[in-house]
């Protein structure tokens, strides 16, 4: 990804690569705005017209589905790009930016309890504290799993607070593994490859969304000429991940979409339509990641690539709300 060429116009400046201030937080505000509507508003919106039944509070489910994708995407990322930082030359005497681990694992931690509070009320939205059966969560495959994630985010705060915040690396495993599991249930045809593709694919997605972020938060803090040889060390391993999260992805959807009735399902099915968008935003994404490999490429300067960078992570976090929406539509019918 970087440049063997003497590199023009690069200093050591400390400097932010962007300007800081309300502006950065309206937009950060209205991007958090626009991903929560599509998991909100978008089960109402991808069955209409379809005849399929959608499961009561799917939007409420979604909404907490893409929290814990969310939650699982930032300490995941920082573990990835921390790791490339060491690599570099003098990469551990840089300074990094805080962490926002622990605040993601307690938003991980209430997500994954309200989803355990529905499972608990047999897949209903409870309307009281009184209809929460927890010890019943025991009984089942899904209750277990839920119960799994619930103590699997505390641990991962535990961790990530601690002096050694590597660890959290264990309980969020455990993490993907129950979504894995939980996204193939044994009355499946298949469910341990279904399964094995979902860990795949949400391991590499995690790591492509939240390396992103935050690599571009380190290099805030960095020197020009590291950040920049930080940002290429990202994007060749972004190019695997990518490639890894296309692979799975079709291959997933073939297994639930039989290719002679993809084109029919994408556009008739409550699913295939989340698909379709999720499809379209990875394509988005995808464009993005180009242009910022040719600047990087091409430009005197390297870091220009920031900016098709931050819109790339923008588009990101729609495509990770669009794969909360997934999990709370019903799954299609092989024809």
């Amino acid at each position: 990804m970087t440049s063997p060429r003497p590199i023009p116009r690069v200093t050591d400046s400390h400097r932010p690569l962007r300007p800081t201030g309300a502006g950065r937080a309206v937009a950060v505000l209205v991007l958090v705005a626009l991903a929560a509507l599509i998991p909100l508003l978008g089960p109402s919106a991808a069955l209409h017209g379809t005849g399929e039944a959608g499961a009561p509070g799917a939007g409420g489910i979604a909404l907490l589905r893409t929290v814990l994708f969310a939650a699982l995407c930032i300490p995941v990322g920082e573990l990835l790009v921390n790791r490339l930082a060491r690599s570099l030359p003098g990469g551990e005497g840089h300074p990094v930016p805080r962490s926002w681990s622990p605040v993601a694992a307690a938003a991980g931690f209430a997500a994954a309890l309200g989803l355990a509070s529905v499972v608990a009320t047999g897949n209903l939205v409870p309307d009281h504290v009184a209809d929460i059966d927890a010890g019943g969560l025991y009984a089942s495959r899904d209750g277990k799993l839920a119960l799994l994630e619930v103590n699997a985010f505390l641990v991962a705060g535990l961790c990530a607070l601690s002096r050694r915040p590597v660890t959290q690396v264990w309980p969020l495993a455990a993490v993907v593994v129950a979504e894995a599991l939980r996204a193939h249930p044994t009355t499946e045809h298949g469910p341990l490859t279904g399964s094995a593709l979902t860990l795949v694919h949400l391991t590499c997605a995690a790591l492509w969304a939240g390396g992103l972020l935050h690599a571009l938060r380190t290099l805030r803090l960095w020197p020009r000429t590291a950040g920049a040889a930080l940002l290429g060390l990202y994007a060749r391993v972004a190019l695997v991940l990518l490639a890894a999260i296309t692979a799975t992805g079709v291959w997933s959807s073939l297994r639930r979409m039989p290719p002679e009735t993809i084109a029919e399902q994408l556009t008739g099915t409550a699913y295939g339509r989340a698909l379709l968008a999720k499809v379209l935003l990875v394509a988005v994404v995808a464009a993005l990641a180009v242009w910022a490999r040719r600047r990087m490429r091409r430009a005197a300067d390297p870091l220009t690539a920031c900016a098709p960078a931050r819109a790339e992570v923008a588009v990101l976090g729609l495509a990770v709300a669009a794969s909360g929406l997934l999990t709370a539509l019903p799954v299609p019918i092989r024809w």
